[in-house]
């Protein structure tokens, strides 16, 4: 019993200690590795986890963390998903990231996902990956050699039944 309290308190200090900031890829000096979130355990979370079942599935380098300021999916006035971008120091490479909200999952049925990153200097989106008639809540894009340029990343989402998608991206990052 003496152990699991140990271990438990430890877990409640490792949440405790997420930093509020973070860097842009391509621009400036990246956090130390103290200063950044260092995920420990495998599950997905709303804010990322490059650990995750999913994010490994994609092949994100596992010290990718999120840059830019996040991009809401929004569905007649509501919010029903979220888009982050993530960089790789190590892997030197940026990801996209879409989070889809309990709120819609609870109701939505199936639906259809895609997730990428915007290369603004070459006009192009890249590294997508898409689902259809999901109804998973972590998706990330495919890695791109774009850490030299302004990217975001985008997301879209499609309800059964809905002729098009809502969309959104992160904030611009160069």
């Amino acid at each position: 019993m003496r152990n699991a309290k140990r271990v438990l308190v430890g877990l409640t200090c490792v949440f405790a200690l997420v930093p509020a900031g973070s860097a842009m890829a391509g621009s400036g000096p990246a956090p130390a590795p103290s200063e950044r979130f260092v995920a420990k355990s495998t599950a997905p979370s709303a804010a990322g986890n490059p650990l995750s079942t999913r994010a490994q599935a994609a092949g994100v380098c596992s010290d990718a963390y999120a840059i830019g300021q996040t991009g809401y999916l929004v569905r007649q006035g509501v919010k029903i998903a979220s888009v982050k971008q993530f960089y790789s120091p190590k892997c030197r490479q940026n990801y996209g990231y879409l989070w889809v909200w309990d709120s819609f999952r609870e109701t939505a049925g199936d639906y259809d996902v895609s997730t990428a990153v915007y290369s603004y200097s070459q006009d192009e989106i890249l590294g997508t990956r898409a689902w259809t008639n999901t109804n998973a809540q972590e998706f990330w894009s495919d890695g791109t050699a774009t850490v030299k340029e302004c990217t975001a990343a985008v997301g879209s989402l499609r309800k059964a039944g809905d002729p098009v998608a809502v969309q959104a991206a992160s904030s611009k990052r160069c």
